[in-house]
């Protein structure tokens, strides 16, 4: 079996090719879009697998070409690659990082195939659109609020709308050119504040209807709607490339940190994972939290019960839903086979 390890770059890719042991076959380096012209090189090579540093980042779209081309496709970590660079002798140069990147892929026990996209990357992209149109509301409510306070005495109530806001505008006669100015910007602001509405109501609809084509039981939990589940399924991904809810809990960063020193055992808050994911299920757990008839209302009451704080309660009933989350999302999986 021979390993092609991919150093890629916005411009260019530096492949080598090694055998088991490691030992160096062949190298190459050809420009980004001369794909097909790699993949001719790589089939002197019958038994071949492919590693690449970072196939979610600067390698994505290779990686999913060369799994669309029907080849064997695995993500190298920039992290591991980073490890195996610290030993290594001479300047940093794109061969040495391909080099690295092959003995990381040779050392390392268990390392993630690179999938076709399917509906989980397609919420994926919905949640994070989503995200942007929030922020851009809120920027824009947030510029409108400034003008309205120069406008209209006593400016405008906190959670504004673009009805209140066309309401508090309607009728006020400018004092001057300066006013007239600030009338017409809050107006035009007014008008961007109702297409973003328009299209954050679009997004949800869509993210409601690729979950149900999904087949999501996801939202019949407390506290996920389908914005939330749509953020867990997408950041989630293939639920099998987790071997356990372990390891699934320690990817939400939900998971404690062991941070033990001699005969003192102790844990800390972990900041690892992926953050979206962990404020996903916080949440989730702030609405089970504050609902008497949650099942999670009543985990947070047991772990107060046990001497432990409210902050300390709702990180353990988000390790909780992490769990919960995990068995949901394997569930649907077999469903979605079965089917």
């Amino acid at each position: 079996m021979v390993l092609i390890a991919i150093d890629p770059h916005k411009s260019t890719h530096t492949a080598v090719a090694v055998d088991e042991q490691g030992a160096l076959l062949e190298q190459r380096r050809v420009g980004a879009r001369e794909q097909r012209e790699l993949l001719r090189w790589a089939h002197r090579w019958p038994q071949r697998r492919w590693a690449i540093e970072g196939a979610h980042g600067l390698g994505h779209q290779l990686a999913q070409w060369l799994v669309a081309e029907g080849e064997a496709v695995v993500d190298v970590p920039a992290s591991l690659v980073r490890r195996v660079r610290l030993l290594a002798v001479g300047d940093k140069t794109d061969l040495l990082d391909a080099r690295a990147t092959a003995e990381a892929a040779l050392r390392a026990e268990a390392l993630h195939p690179v999938l076709a996209e399917d509906e989980r990357m397609v919420l994926r992209l919905l949640s994070d659109r989503r995200d942007d149109l929030t922020e851009e509301r809120t920027r824009t409510v947030n510029r409108l609020h400034r003008l309205l306070r120069e406008l209209v005495p006593g400016g405008a109530p906190v959670k504004l709308t673009a009805d209140v806001a066309s309401r508090l505008l309607r009728g006020r006669r400018p004092r001057g050119v300066a006013d007239g100015m600030r009338r017409e910007l809050a107006q035009q602001l007014v008008e961007d504040v109702r297409r973003l509405d328009r299209e954050l109501k679009k997004n949800e609809q869509r993210l409601a209807k690729v979950l149900s084509e999904q087949g999501s039981e996801l939202t019949r939990h407390v506290g996920i709607g389908v914005i939330l589940a749509a953020k867990l399924v997408g950041r989630s991904g293939p639920i099998e490339r987790f071997p356990s809810v372990d390891h699934y809990v320690a990817y939400t960063g939900t998971a404690p940190l062991a941070a033990s020193s001699g005969e003192t055992t102790r844990h800390r808050l972990s900041r690892r994972g992926d953050r979206q994911l962990n404020r996903a299920l916080h949440m989730a757990a702030l609405t089970q939290a504050r609902m008497p008839s949650s099942a999670g209302y009543a985990y947070m009451q047991r772990r107060r019960a046990e001497g432990k704080s409210y902050r300390e309660a709702l990180r353990c009933l988000k390790r909780h839903l992490a769990r919960v989350v995990y068995r949901q999302l394997v569930a649907d999986q077999r469903l979605a086979a079965a089917a």
